[in-house]
């Protein structure tokens, strides 16, 4: 494999267990207080191992005088569990220092409306460090959240992983259309392979397939007129969506267990040859980077757009872009200046860490040059040649209606939710935004 260097500059292209943290979150050192905090607290859901393992490298590298100062302790929610956790907090003055955003874009405007969350805007100027971050990333947080209230810890874009070694030898061609995907998906199964390797338990792998379809046939804007009360999700072409990808479920693309897999299975299974397409974003390529658990070899994963719905307003070049679940600071902790230390280190030397260490693209730059495989620079190109992007189903829900089309994915892909059920449960609580 030839090494690419990513260089600083390269373009990036947009897109309870309550009980065990509160007295610490609450404490002084969680940053909700008045007085300055003693720790740098960092409150994440427990399912993201990588920004903790970045921020620990830091804090033993680029940013030691910074930890020595104000030290690192991290703690940790179940990501099911994080909104509530935010919003238990918020409202008790206990937020610590740095904390993931909800899952749902709309709890962190309500954050940010009610004083909780740093202006980036205004800090990252002032600490002069606003270019360490790309332009296009800043651009989808702000279409996401209302505002530069977040840090790009990665920054994704998303589309169907494969294996190439399959696809040669069952004569499967990359598909270009929801038929091709359909049809490669059968030929898969009739060679005894799961076709489509997705975490049911955790739903968003399969709310993305649903979002992608419907944006490929009804277009890039077919999400916010639903938001804008222009359509809604109970409209026939709506609910064609969620029927798509419910038949990929009836024919047993998603094997016999997809309601009980989690996250890491659905990925195990794709990398030790069970499965022949995984639908993910770019930063499961820190996961391809294992080679202990990556049987196949990162030279035998291809990676293709969502393809097109014949006929659609949309295409497959509008590839969909995140960034990721992304991390904050506290409003109330930010003016400390310990803590305006540990962003200023956290935003020159995130991007080289985390590429480095867990092979993950994020969207700070890249300050020093970092080699990376033969994959990893073909989704770099990817995202620098991305013109335009979409978001996915339920980016611009709030928390009811996220939570709503995640829980009942997996039910839906079974059989024992139907498409039009579905599409009405999630409707009902837009009803209520």
């Amino acid at each position: 494999m030839s090494p690419r260097i990513t260089r600083r500059g390269a373009a990036l292209v947009v897109a309870t267990a309550a009980a065990a943290l509160t007295l610490t979150a609450c404490s002084p050192g969680g940053g909700g207080g008045a007085s300055a905090p003693k720790e740098f607290s960092l409150l994440t859901n427990v399912e993201n191992e990588a920004v903790p393992g970045a921020l620990n490298e830091l804090a033993a590298g680029a940013c030691k005088a910074e930890n020595e100062a104000l030290p690192l302790k991290v703690e940790t929610v179940p990501q099911t569990n994080l909104d509530q956790q935010l919003q238990l907090l918020a409202g008790q003055g206990g937020l610590p220092v740095m904390f993931a955003a909800g899952g749902a874009p709309a709890l962190t405007k309500t954050l940010a409306d009610g004083g909780n969350v740093a202006d980036f805007a205004e800090l990252l100027p002032a600490l002069g460090v606003e270019e360490d971050i790309a332009q296009a990333a800043v651009s989808t947080i702000e279409a996401l959240y209302g505002g530069f209230n977040v840090l790009p810890t990665e920054y994704n874009i998303e589309g169907i992983w494969y294996n190439k070694a399959y696809f040669e030898e069952y004569g499967i061609a990359v598909p270009e259309t929801w038929d091709d995907l359909v049809a490669a998906a059968q030929t898969l199964q009739d060679n005894g392979k799961t076709a489509f390797s997705a975490s049911g338990e955790q739903g968003w792998p399969l709310t993305r397939l649903i979002g992608n379809y419907i944006f490929r046939e009804l277009g890039a804007d077919a999400m916010q007129k639903v938001v804008e009360g222009d359509a809604k999700l109970t409209d026939p072409e709506y609910v064609a969506g969620a029927e798509a990808v419910a038949d990929l479920g009836a024919a047993g693309y998603f094997g016999q267990r997809v309601g009980s897999i989690d996250y890491d299975t659905s990925i195990n299974e794709f990398l030790n040859g069970n499965a022949g397409m995984l639908y993910m974003g770019s930063w499961v390529l820190s996961n391809f980077a294992d080679e202990a658990n990556n049987k196949i070899g990162s030279d035998n994963i291809g990676f293709m757009p969502f393809p097109g719905v014949d006929g659609g307003a949309g295409d497959s070049s509008q590839l969909a872009a995140n960034v990721g679940l992304p991390f904050t600071f506290n409003a109330k902790s930010v003016g400390d200046e310990n803590v305006k230390a540990w962003v200023k280190c956290i935003v020159e030397n995130y991007g080289s860490v985390a590429l480095e260490t867990q092979n993950r693209i994020s969207g700070f730059a890249v300050n020093d040059p970092v080699e990376v495989d033969d994959l990893t620079a073909e989704v770099q190109d990817k995202i620098a040649t991305t013109e335009s992007t979409v978001l996915w189903l339920e980016a611009l829900f709030g928390s009811e209606a996220l939570t709503t089309a995640t829980t009942n994915a997996a039910p839906l892909v079974t059989g024992s939710t139907s498409a039009a059920d579905y599409m009405g449960l999630i409707q009902a609580d837009l009803d209520q935004q």
